[in-house]
């Protein structure tokens, strides 16, 4: 059993509020989700305007697919005309 993590750290530029920058993450947690099948969580910056720390993880049997579902997931943030990625951080255990 494989397990990956991936934490981005996202610049928001439209969001004017807590409650845009909220209506952001939820809407991208929600598209992990139902598009990877992914557990997602909003773990850091709750309080900042335009910034947000979101972390993925996903359970496989073999790395390889670990890494793949990764990549899809990471190229799927990337395309976000919502958000942008500040940094990433991705971990295998």
């Amino acid at each position: 059993m494989v397990i990956g993590v991936v934490s981005w750290e996202l610049h928001i530029p439209g969001a004017g509020s807590l409650k845009d920058k909220r209506s952001v993450v939820k809407s991208l947690k929600d598209r992990l989700h139902n598009e990877f099948n992914v557990s997602v969580a909003e773990t850091g910056h709750h309080d900042v305007w335009q910034r947000a720390e979101v972390t993925m993880c996903v359970v496989a049997s073999e790395r390889r697919h670990a890494e793949s579902v990764v990549t899809a997931v990471d190229r799927f943030v990337a395309s976000s005309p919502f958000c942008r990625i500040i940094d990433c951080v991705t971990s295998y255990l």
